[in-house]
């Protein structure tokens, strides 16, 4: 029986259509360092918000987009997902006026929200518990790659056409993508044209199989309720502090020092390059070890001692300062594969969909503090020290969060 070809046809799709959103919500920060605000007249409270306000709409939506996903169509909720997040990201680069500004930005957030819960719900009907943290790893490989190459290509396009044309370019291949998106993708394996039935028969008795040792949860209200829903939700707020004020402020915070778009894009590429290799790395190591969160917890510790070393550096030694950043950049997003897993492993599938939606909007919530508090501490001392701190402080909290966690019923 051959189940590669999950490995083969659906998840380069999966992993794609998830780097598209990433590049939507992302890019901001390299509009931000090309003179977007000084363009539009644009405060420093004014950016602050501006770049934090995708993050509320994010948040707001997740558990209405991930009820939808699992109980009618992840595959149809993502179709009209990559059309619409297409169109306000290029919308961003049309607009002068700063109200609609905001609201293009809440509403980006908005149309992505369900992106994750939702190709997390697909996945976990796909992917069986000793393939998951490698599977999810894959998908959230999507994130530090799409912030290598975007940084890339989005400092070329920001040196050479002006930052209005790079969003408006960024946003047309999700548009385009959709339709093999929909083409591709199936709901369940019983659905997709490519696996045969002996395929699916044997796929879906394996993930049975696993359910039965999870305890049942009556409903969303309950699990909501759960000890363990509610410390995850509070360690992936302030997981989230740390990597959103990162990766929406760390072009703005390199660029203190004097370099042009095209020397500040391939300094913004280097901790995403390395945290690709973490997280290939640590999701192998987890799905070979069946190790969640003992994996999870050492990398979050890691990454709060690095920024707290940039802070004690202060400006005088950029380059030692730099290397921390990539540091911390590499162990935060290092540890996402055995996370998700840990997640579809111990939460029951009757209420996963809406258990995960709800830690994923703590984490969107953590988001918007992250990228708001460091866009405006930044702004008010006019140096990235005191967010380094922020950022250091949360992670560490989260860190000890982890640490306390249960092992999965799956794993003991």
């Amino acid at each position: 029986m051959d189940l590669n070809r999950r490995w083969t046809v659906l998840l380069p799709v999966i992993f794609i259509s998830y780097s598209l959103s990433y590049l939507d919500r992302a890019n901001f920060s390299f509009g931000a360092a090309s003179g977007m605000a000084a363009d539009l007249h644009i405060s420093p409270a004014e950016n602050s918000l501006l770049g934090s306000l995708f993050f509320l709409g994010y948040f707001l939506f997740q558990i209405p987009g991930a009820a939808y996903a699992q109980k009618y169509s992840a595959k149809r909720l993502i179709f009209f997902g990559l059309i619409g997040w297409g169109l306000l990201a290029s919308a961003t680069g049309l607009i002068s006026n700063l109200t609609l500004l905001y609201i293009d930005r809440f509403f980006l957030g908005v149309v992505e929200s369900a992106v994750l819960p939702a190709m997390l719900i697909l996945q976990s009907r796909w992917y069986t518990a000793k393939e998951r943290a490698r599977a999810n790893a894959f998908l959230v490989l999507g994130n530090p790659v799409t912030m290598l190459w975007m940084s890339l290509l989005s400092g070329y396009l920001a040196a050479g056409l002006g930052w209005r044309m790079m969003f408006i370019i960024e946003g047309v291949p999700p548009i385009i993508w959709a339709l093999v998106w929909w083409r591709v993708v199936a709901d369940y394996p019983r659905d997709a044209s490519w696996f045969s039935a002996g395929e699916q028969q044997a796929l879906e008795t394996k993930l049975t199989e696993e359910q039965k040792n999870i305890p049942p949860l009556r409903n969303y209200a309950a699990a909501f309720k759960s000890p363990l829903v509610i410390a995850l939700s509070a360690q992936y707020f302030l997981w989230s502090i740390g990597v959103y004020g990162f990766v929406i402020w760390l072009p703005s915070i390199l660029k203190t020092r004097d370099m042009s778009m095209v020397e500040l894009g391939f300094l913004s590429a280097v901790p995403y390059l390395a945290a690709v290799i973490a997280e290939v790395s640590i999701a192998t190591w987890s799905d070979l070890s069946r190790r969640r969160m003992v994996l999870v917890w050492p990398c979050l510790a890691v990454a709060a001692a690095a920024f707290y070393g940039s802070y004690l550096l202060g400006s005088t030694n950029f380059w030692a300062s730099f290397v921390l950043l990539v540091i911390a950049g590499a162990m935060m997003y290092a540890p996402y594969g055995p996370f998700f897993a840990y997640l579809a492993e111990s939460l029951p599938r009757n209420v996963a969909g809406g258990a995960i939606a709800l830690i994923n909007s703590m984490g969107a919530l953590g988001s918007f503090v992250g990228a708001y508090g460091v866009g405006r501490l930044n702004a008010i001392t006019g140096s990235p020290g005191a967010s380094y701190v922020m950022m250091a402080v949360a992670l560490i909290v989260s860190a000890a969060i982890t640490y306390m966690l249960p092992r999965p019923p799956a794993t003991a």
